[in-house]
């Protein structure tokens, strides 16, 4: 077998080290740390948990509040229900989505990744999971370690339980939002789901049991696009977690109550905590990685250092390059400023197109079984079956019309009331007096509320008769 290929990193002579393409992955064991990053992640990761698992619970009206019905084509978020007609403002959606996110990455690096990012708030659950069965960084190394016992083998099953648990709670909440959830819930026990339901049921929980709980840093180093572009997106104005290095070095440990200076050292005392919290395995002490979340974990590990050391806080900071290098740095920048303009443009844009939004829909699909009937009173008739949507979730009183020649008629009746969220196929005939019309031409159909909101939809057809000599 050949060789491993190596590189050997461009750093510093005695920073030399070499990396090896193949090596097998060596697990981290990440330690428990408090701190003020650790609560402000609480307070961003616990209100998108809360919101996720609650939402399909929630009623709103006759229906669940939060319901995608892909059988009925109709998507519901609270009092908007949106048709697959509705599709552009979810891709618009999705474009301010990633610019807001190019924004935020542009002023302060990947705080998405490290506060709310799915990945890390499961990763984040799953790791207590594994503190409250195994037990501490060094318990659970030495757990690892360890011969197979009754005892090892409990720890471990109850760890892989919780994981289960977790991701199976998961994994039923998002099959819950694509059909409704306290039918779901009772069904699957009893194995009386679909064979969807179930399957993407079993998709997810094993999606989050195997992403949170065993790659974990793996999808964010290797799987994750955001990790491989993000840093194009970085100047020297961004914030990012940083080692100040200059008030660092050199390391070494010390006594309590000894002065760096005196020492001939930095006020880093080389304690590895830094190292032991990250999720990622990283040093931050050899610079800014791509694997870096920005999770501040690093930053509150060091800050209890400097506390209990009597030192200054900040060794390990949310700092820019500029200031790092003693240099002035600037919060607006033409990068950041294009972004935020454009997010609010599209914003706004789209804010005025969905209050906007026309909630009665007509399609006119013509009689393809005949061209065109004459009849007894000298007019020219064609079939048409008219497809009549009310999107919105109250009964809508309408009035059809059709334009295009002199002297057109709908027959039938041209006013009706759709029930809420109703999609109603109507077979109507228009006639057209036999001088005015001639071959093909073309004709609008139209729909409008009655309800004083002034809303009104068409649809263009052709009206076909009889080609004069």
């Amino acid at each position: 077998m050949s060789e491993p290929q190596r590189i050997v990193t461009d750093a510093a002579p005695s920073e030399v080290g070499e990396l090896d393409l193949y090596q097998k992955r060596e697990r981290i064991y990440t330690r428990k740390v408090e701190g003020f990053f650790q609560r402000l992640r609480l307070y961003t990761g616990w209100p998108l948990l809360f919101g996720y698992f609650c939402l399909p619970w929630l009623d709103w009206g006759s229906r669940q509040a939060v319901w995608f019905d892909l059988p009925g084509r109709q998507f519901h978020i609270l009092a908007l229900t949106f048709w697959p007609q509705d599709f552009p403002l979810l891709a618009w959606l999705l474009i301010i989505a990633a610019f807001a996110l190019f924004t935020v990455t542009v002023f302060a690096g990947r705080v998405w990744c490290g506060y709310t990012c799915p990945q890390t708030v499961w990763t984040s659950i799953f790791m207590w999971a594994e503190q409250v069965t195994e037990g501490t960084r060094n318990q659970r190394i030495r757990l690892d370690q360890s011969p197979w016992t009754s005892r090892k083998f409990l720890r471990k099953s109850a760890k892989h339980a919780l994981w289960l648990g977790i991701a199976a709670f998961t994994g039923v909440t998002f099959v819950g939002y694509f059909s409704p959830i306290r039918e779901l819930v009772v069904a699957l026990p009893t194995l009386r789901t679909s064979a969807g339901e179930a399957s993407w049921s079993l998709f997810f929980t094993l999606a989050t049991y195997i992403n949170a709980g065993w790659l974990r840093e793996q999808v964010c180093m290797y799987m994750c696009p955001y990790a491989r572009f993000q840093s194009v997106m970085f100047d020297h104005d961004t914030l990012v977690v940083s080692y100040d290095r200059k008030r660092g070095e050199p390391r070494g440990s010390r006594k309590h109550g000894q002065t760096p200076p005196s020492l001939g050292l930095g006020d880093c005392v080389d304690c590895q905590l830094c190292v032991q919290v990250c999720p990622t395995g990283i040093d931050i002490r050899d610079g800014l990685q791509y694997q870096c979340i920005g999770c501040a974990l690093c930053v509150d590990a060091c800050d209890s250092v400097m506390d209990r050391m009597g030192y200054a806080r900040g060794l390990v900071r949310y700092t820019t390059e500029n200031a790092l290098l003693g240099k002035a740095s600037r919060l607006l920048r033409p990068r950041l400023v294009g972004y935020s303009v454009a997010v609010l443009l599209m914003l706004g844009l789209f804010t005025t197109v969905l209050l906007s939004r026309v909630t009665v829909g007509i399609e006119a699909i013509r009689e393809r079984g005949q061209l065109y009937r004459e009849v007894s009173d000298d007019s020219i008739e064609n079939v048409y079956t008219l497809k009549l949507r009310n999107m919105a979730e109250v009964p809508r009183r309408v009035r059809l019309t059709v334009e295009g020649m002199p002297g057109m008629v709908l027959a039938g009746d041209t006013e009706l009331t759709l029930a809420p969220a109703e999609v109603l196929a109507l077979p109507v005939s228009v006639r057209a007096p036999e001088d005015s019309a001639s071959g093909s031409q073309e004709i609008v159909f139209g729909i409008a509320a009655l309800d004083g909101s002034g809303e009104r939809s068409s649809a263009k057809s052709r009206f076909l008769a009889p080609t004069e000599d």
